[in-house]
This record gives C-alpha cells, structure tokens and sequence, in this order.
C-alpha cells in the first residue's frame, strides 16, 4: 500500500508543477480557454497530492518532518494558485515577486525533505 501512495504521490507532484508551468504560459499567452482546462486538471492532481500524501502520513504515523513537509505543501499549492488566479485577473501587480519566491523556496524545501527521506 505505501509503495502505491508513493508512486501516486510522486507521480502527481512531477505532473503537476509540469501543469502549473504550461497553465501559466497559457495565460500568459491569452489562451483563456485552453488555460482554464489545463488549471482544471492542475486542481485535480492537487487532489491526487493531498490524498496519497495524507496516505503516507497515516502509515508512518504522522513524523514531525513529514507533517511539516505537508503543510509547507499546502503552502506551495496556495502560491500555485495566488499566481495562477492573479495572472487570469491581471491582479497579481506588486506581488507577483513575493508570490514566486515563495513558490520557489516552499518548492525547493518541500523536494529536498521529500528526496532525503526516502
């Protein structure tokens, strides 16, 4: 069971920053339509991440590292959306800077505690 979590969980993060990327090339092309399928899809795999993450969580009994890994998660996918959401809008302004770099620290941390504790 753990190996499927861990695969699905994988799986779905490697996807979904490929997602956010081409969404948001699509936005910033105008691509409305296109975008807006493409973020749709992006939420799902945000879905899949939750599950097999909470999944894993419940079967190493919640380690402190990993809880905090979740919830720097959650984080990542907050910016993924504030900057997705405020592109569409042309809203983002002053805080597109802080929104990316706090995609790419939560990114970057999240994917160094996910590969050194395997």
């Amino acid at each position: 069971m753990l190996s499927m979590y861990y695969q699905s969980h994988i799986g779905s993060w490697a996807i979904m920053i490929i997602l956010f990327f081409v969404s948001y090339f699509l936005l910033k092309a105008r691509k409305e339509k296109g975008a807006k399928i493409i973020q749709m899809i992006l939420r799902l795999f945000y879905l899949i991440m939750i599950v097999s993450g909470v999944g894993m969580l419940v079967i190493y009994q919640f380690p402190l590292l990993f809880v905090f890994k979740g919830v720097l998660a959650l984080v990542l996918l907050y910016a993924m959306e504030m900057i997705l959401v405020g592109t569409k809008k042309g809203t983002l302004g002053s805080k597109a800077s802080m929104y990316w770099i706090l995609f790419a620290v939560s990114l970057i941390v999240v994917v160094v505690i996910g590969y050194s504790n395997n």
